[in-house]
């Protein structure tokens, strides 16, 4: 069902991008757009994990350097009924997580240096319940190919209001106030998609983490300290584009105000406040 779930997502994500290629270049201008969203899709799903690992200088560890965090995704690992990902650590004191690739089978988790020492070995492993939970259900894969063509979207909006890409037909081209008003709303409209699906898949992976574990308490404890620590600082070369990838928001400490209503995370409050919901539950 996840599966499915992704390949309709993304085909509504290409179809509103191709759309836009039309609106403003006519069929010449859905060929172009559908030939990009082809090459991002491509690039997205075959390599964006070790674009991002990369970014972020993650070190990769066998379980001789790092037995007792591999133990720990090995455990989870059987207990998700998924394959053991590849395990990176990030050289960064801010601590945060991130999990990346297409599917189960080719998959990555990695962990920065201040969340090992700044949590406890119960709080590492409700985090990593957590991304393990985003790789489960596929959800790195929609959130990197949305962010995709979310920013392309936003790109091109910001292009037509010179009106001057694709060099189609004039006839098929909208008038200038509908390409004004074009290019104010698609970067909205594509921020609003992207903010949704990373916000819910936030809610979806706690509650697996939270049923992996069976201790909401764990997961509860880390987002508070993560939360609190990521107010002051973020991780080195953070970047708007991944940030939907980490546990917690690496910008947190700068969403404030209007920016605030477009963040890729719920706040930490509110996931709290659903964990502590499913304890009665779980137990």
């Amino acid at each position: 069902m996840e599966v499915v779930k992704t390949v309709v997502l993304l085909t509504l994500m290409t179809l509103m991008f191709v759309w836009v290629g039309g609106m403003m270049g006519g069929s010449q201008g859905m060929l172009i757009a559908l030939v990009m969203a082809g090459v991002m899709n491509f690039v997205s799903y075959f390599y964006s994990d070790q674009l991002v690992l990369r970014h972020y200088n993650a070190v990769p560890v066998t379980h001789q350097e790092a037995s007792g965090l591999y133990a720990i995704v090995e455990r989870l690992s059987s207990k998700a009924n998924i394959p053991v990902p590849q395990v990176y650590i990030i050289p960064d004191s801010t601590p945060n997580a991130f999990a990346t690739g297409r599917n189960p089978s080719h998959a990555a988790v990695a962990v920065t240096e201040g969340l090992l020492e700044l949590l406890d070995d119960d709080e590492v492993e409700a985090v990593l319940a957590h991304e393990l939970s985003h790789v489960r259900h596929y959800d790195i894969l929609v959130g990197t190919i949305a962010a995709t063509i979310a920013g392309a979207i936003g790109v091109i909006a910001n292009m037509m209001q010179f009106g001057a890409i694709f060099g189609g037909d004039r006839e098929n081209r909208p008038n200038p106030i509908v390409m004004i008003v074009l290019a104010i709303i698609l970067p909205l409209a594509a921020a609003v998609i992207q903010m949704a699906i990373s916000r819910n898949r936030e809610y979806m992976a706690d509650e697996g983490a939270a049923r992996l574990t069976k201790h909401p308490e764990w997961l509860q404890s880390a987002l508070a300290k993560l939360s609190n620590y990521n107010q002051r600082g973020m991780v080195h070369e953070a970047t708007p584009e991944s940030a939907h990838m980490f546990i917690i928001n690496p910008f947190s400490g700068k969403d404030i105000s209007f920016a605030s209503l477009f963040s890729t995370h719920p706040s930490t409050e509110d996931r709290i406040a659903r964990l502590e919901e499913l304890k009665f539950e779980i137990r």
